[in-house]
């Protein structure tokens, strides 16, 4: 007998509370993930979400109760659930379960998982036999009839030294400029973690939407949708801030503003972190995904590295970074992965290597990405809903056959003096289109419109 999940994604578990996710589902998921895995002893983590802590007993009950051992570190951040299981892999921690849905809306959640060294589990690396071993009733009833020796145990640990011990590693306090910083949390889990740096570090942080909040009473927290944007530019420019600083739920994203409250590009942002990690690691490989590509790998062979291309996508990034040993991998979807940080993405991570960098360079933000800005105009992702992606893809690789075709990750097609990818969601019928052009914002205008009347069929 089996029970059809529809919560599933390629890389994780996202759906609505409680019809498609709630405790019941969520314990069944979290023992197939165990069971998969063959581990003893798992951290959990939670957001701020109303349902979250429900999820996350459930969890608990279930783990413990067949025998697997069980870290609660309580509300956190994705990340922390990361370095939980990097850092306890002395005391056995073998794998991990991150409670949240991230930047859905307030009635989502669900489930981010990580195996030994925090590697990540994604629909071809287990996620799939996970989601089997969950929709089966006969599965799930025969593991809790296998007999066993002991309970497991369940020990509460929100004890955050060691994580934020990592964070100040990456930047000595004692040499980073007194910056006044605007930070927006988005009512999501970042704030508790800016209060702890706060006491260490020079800046002055005005707080914005600062409390963690799963009722989400200034809104779904996405700094990705412009709309969500304005907040966090307009105290920019009323307290005079030197850097704008905006997250995601779980903060496994951030976002840039600089000093005059413009939001700044995610591609921008892999370029810039490129160079100052190649500054502390010289010769290193960068890995970048395939959406836009010129600037970072112009940026990264200039400061003597090597660009890397990667499909997107967090369990891709991470396998090719170990691959290729790079020391920092970026998606302009504002994700930044660390090799030092067990290749996994962070969002506390990347604004204080910024910091950092401005307060070594004594240049403001604007004076860092301007140039390049100028040198590669992008039009930002546009997506476009079409009634069949494939077919759409074929027309616009025929009408631009003659340029140079790359197909890591969708279609990218390259000219002497622009190139585009376009690329399917996972989830929905809908085209995502990125264009850049070597410093020519007509050009970039026009060939956005041609390509999407092309594909929009007008």
């Amino acid at each position: 007998m089996t029970q059809r999940l529809r919560c599933f994604t390629a890389y994780d578990v996202r759906g609505r509370v409680p019809d498609e996710l709630n405790p019941e589902i969520s314990g069944r998921i979290g023992l197939a993930f165990a069971d998969q895995f063959g581990l003893a002893k798992v951290v959990i983590g939670r957001d701020m979400r109303l349902s979250s802590p429900e999820i996350s007993e459930a969890l608990v009950r279930v783990l413990t109760g067949c025998g697997i051992d069980v870290i609660d570190i309580g509300l956190a951040g994705t990340e922390e659930v990361y370095h939980a299981v990097l850092s306890g892999a002395d005391n056995g921690v073998e794998g991990g379960i991150m409670v949240t849905a991230s930047h859905n809306p307030a009635d989502y959640n669900g489930l981010k998982f990580v195996q030994r060294g925090a590697r990540p589990v994604s629909e071809d690396g287990g996620l799939l036999q996970i989601r089997q071993r969950a929709e089966s009733e006969n599965w799930f009833a025969e593991v809790r009839r296998r007999p066993g020796d002991r309970r497991g145990t369940l020990e509460v640990n929100h004890d955050k030294t060691g994580y934020l011990a990592r964070l100040l590693s990456v930047a000595d306090p004692a040499h980073l400029p007194p910056l006044k910083i605007v930070v927006n949390p988005g009512n999501g889990c970042a704030g508790p973690i800016i209060d702890l740096l706060d006491e260490h570090l020079p800046c002055s942080f005005i707080r914005l939407h600062h409390e963690p909040d799963g009722t989400f009473p200034n809104g779904v927290p996405n700094p990705l949708l412009p709309e969500k944007r304005e907040d966090t530019a307009r105290a920019v420019r009323q307290h005079g801030a030197d850097l704008g600083l905006a997250w995601d739920g779980d903060f496994d994203r951030c976002f840039f503003y600089d000093e005059t409250g413009r939001f700044i590009e995610g591609y921008y942002m892999v370029g810039l972190l490129a160079e100052a990690m190649l500054g502390r690691c010289p010769g290193a490989s960068i890995l970048h995904d395939p959406r836009l590509i010129w600037n970072t790998q112009e940026v990264v062979r200039r400061a003597g590295g090597t660009p890397v291309l990667s499909r997107t996508g967090h369990a891709f990034i991470k396998e090719k970074m170990r691959e290729a040993d790079a020391v920092y991998g970026g998606e302009m979807s504002a994700h930044h992965y660390f090799r030092d940080f067990g290749y996994c993405d962070s969002g506390m991570i990347p604004w204080l290597l910024v910091v950092d960098l401005l307060g070594r360079t004594g240049r403001m933000m604007s004076r860092l990405v301007d140039e390049r800005m100028q040198a590669f105009p992008v039009s930002g992702e546009i997506n476009s809903t079409v009634d069949d992606p494939d077919l759409v893809i074929e027309k616009v690789r025929e009408r631009y056959g003659d340029g140079e075709l790359d197909l890591t990750d969708g279609v990218s097609i390259s000219f002497a003096d622009y190139r585009f990818n376009l690329r399917k969601s996972n989830t929905e019928p809908v085209l995502r289109l990125n264009v850049e052009t070597r410093g020519n914002p007509v050009l970039l205008k026009e060939k956005t419109g041609e390509l999407l009347a092309l594909i929009r069929g007008n």
